[in-house]
């Protein structure tokens, strides 16, 4: 990455600015290669700053995600994706916080931090990449393996039934929901951008196969369709009608509803507290525990 001065823009206007020198080393044909290229669309059109924007991802094949750009990252531990990015937030909310990580990261080991990271709303964007299978180790059944998957790994396929994201995140309550699929470039640039710009929690769901272990292009080409133009957003009843239609795997905008983003509140909350007790310093704090 080029220096960057203190105090210095350095805004992405194009590939270049944004791609790193680090080649990724994906299979031929995974679909974290259209997420990747959606990120870097993404960047671009919204003109993100380097400087002040972070990407934190998990374990697993998305995890080398960041090393592909130019922006800060930071890669975790298996399952930490989302406290790791609430951390990173809050000790700055001036940063654009993008958080990506697999299915079997985010809602195996790391499926508690879900609902939490939902209910505390906070300002970032978290980017699940979907390949319904653990590919990195070789091809396990995930928690979003359909029952109709048959892996090499699992011949006679998976026992148990899989979880729907989509699903989740409408009963967490998770105030921007989307899904996308790699097969569609700029319909999941165009979800990106307005999961960042989502003044809270967005999820986007984004469909990932992986063509090593379990090929799904062909299964999902049948099925995926673009959710109505007149579908209410606001609706939250409307989006589970969506999730549940037997045959069709929607792609957009679920559900959308702002309400109040925790470091705003934590803001207000510091505000009433130095109003109240006056503005100290951390020597009064700690002299007051004497």
């Amino acid at each position: 990455m080029a220096e960057i001065k203190t105090g210095t823009n350095v805004n992405v206007k194009t590939i270049a600015d944004v791609k790193s020198a680090v080649a990724p080393i994906w299979c031929p044909g995974c679909g974290d290669f259209g997420v990747l290229s959606a990120v870097y669309r993404a960047a671009i059109i919204m003109d993100l700053d380097l400087k002040n924007t972070v990407i934190v991802s998990g374990i697993g094949c998305s995890g080398r995600l960041p090393i592909f750009t130019k922006f800060y990252g930071y890669h975790g531990v298996h399952g930490r994706v989302l406290p790791t990015a609430t951390g990173v937030k809050l000790a700055n909310p001036k940063l654009t916080v993008i958080a990506v990580g697999g299915d079997g990261d985010g809602l195996a080991i790391g499926g508690g931090h879900f609902p939490h990271a939902a209910r505390r709303n906070v300002d970032l964007t978290y980017i699940m990449m979907d390949n319904s299978v653990y590919g990195l180790t070789k091809g396990q059944g995930s928690p979003t393996t359909n029952p109709e998957f048959t892996l090499k790994a699992l011949p006679y396929g998976v026992q148990e039934e899989n979880l729907n994201p989509i699903a989740l995140s409408l009963a967490y309550d998770v105030s921007f929901v989307a899904r996308a699929y790699s097969g569609h470039i700029d319909a999941m640039t165009d979800l990106f951008v307005k999961a960042i710009q989502h003044k809270g929690f967005s999820f986007v769901h984004s469909i990932s196969p992986c063509t090593a272990f379990n090929d799904t292009y062909n299964y999902y080409r049948e099925r995926v369709v673009n959710i109505p133009e007149a579908h209410d957003v606001t609706n939250k009843k409307a989006a589970l009608d969506l999730w549940q239609t037997p045959g069709k795997v929607y792609l957009g905008t679920f559900f959308k509803s702002p309400r109040p983003e925790m470091t705003e509140m934590n803001a207000k909350l510091s505000q009433a507290v130095q109003a109240k007790s006056g503005k100290g310093t951390t020597e009064k704090l700690f002299e007051s525990f004497v």
